[in-house]
């Protein structure tokens, strides 16, 4: 995840120094994702390790902080990072750094990457456990985000039908019509908003390993099974052990209604990468979104 010395903008620097000593003498690293908003450093002091992140608005900050704070009633204190010091005004947050290395991209055999997977479930049934309150108008903005969605799909099944095959078409179809009785039917939680390997750390040692995880400037309230769409779109349809591995985890399997929202979920996400990939002649985009419909087709609903 590092990637170059840096340093850090000088009213942030100051501000940091009120917080994290020897930064006199500190080591800086750009943490950055490349097509992130936020930017986030890693700081190496002689003291301390830790990183300070950048948000590009005020609601992200507020949703990092929201989600340091629910992790700190929904998981064990090694398992997310802890707010050392907040700044809404900038608005920037410095967090606790945490043993291990991001799982994306990590090379892991596959008993490990089970394992991995395996205590990911496990580790975000107990985010979507603990409880938060969830006020009227939030469950309005969950249910209109959904229907938004689906009203998404009807459109781009109008504007780019005949590049979809019948059955991608059909899908579609499900999306607009389904999405939003489906998403009424489903409980609600606070949910990661962006649960996937980048986000995820593991530490192989001590012996079983450990795992744990980052980043909640996506978090909100919502459906617990949209944290399972990056999964259910771009790792289960290829590797069935690693949804098998997460599901175990997780400790209960998906209700059909779940399963249902689950695939449509995805699948509208896939269609939205095509559409936008069609616009800005973007063949990743393009291609992403085709094999991400080409597997919901196939994935039982």
């Amino acid at each position: 995840m590092t990637k170059a010395t840096a340093s850090l903008p000088p009213d942030l620097h100051q501000w940091v120094t009120r917080h994290v000593s020897s930064m006199d003498t500190a080591a800086v690293t750009d943490a950055s994702w490349p097509r992130g908003d936020s930017r986030v450093w890693h700081v190496h002091t002689s003291h301390n390790k830790v990183f300070v992140k950048l948000y590009p608005s005020t609601e992200k900050y507020e949703r990092e902080v929201m989600g340091c704070e629910h992790a700190t009633r929904a998981l064990a204190a090694d398992e997310a990072p802890h707010l050392l010091a907040t700044d809404p005004e900038r608005p920037a947050v410095i967090l606790s750094a945490l043993p291990g290395r991001v799982v994306r991209g990590l090379p892991l055999e596959q008993a490990e990457e089970q394992q991995v997977h395996q205590l990911a479930g496990d580790l975000l049934r107990r985010w979507h456990d603990a409880p938060e309150p969830i006020s009227d108008i939030e469950h309005q903005r969950i249910m209109a985000s959904v229907t938004a969605q689906a009203d998404e799909a009807a459109t781009i099944l109008d504007r780019l039908g005949d590049q979809l095959s019948p059955a991608e078409q059909d899908l579609v179809r499900d999306i607009a019509r389904d999405l939003p009785g489906l998403a009424q039917a489903l409980p609600l939680a606070y949910r990661h908003g962006d649960y996937s390997p980048r986000n995820w750390l593991w530490n192989p040692e001590p012996t079983p390993g450990h795992h744990s995880l980052i980043d909640f400037e996506e978090s909100a309230p919502g459906l617990p099974v949209e944290d399972l769409v990056w999964l259910c779109g771009a790792a289960w349809p290829t590797r069935p052990d690693l949804r098998d591995a997460f599901l175990t985890g997780y400790g209960q399997p998906l209700s059909s209604t779940e399963q249902r929202a689950l695939v449509l979920l995805t699948a509208r996400l896939g269609v939205s990468y095509l559409s936008t990939g069609l616009t800005k002649t973007d063949t990743v985009l393009i291609d992403r979104g085709r094999t991400v419909l080409q597997h919901m087709v196939h994935t039982p609903r």
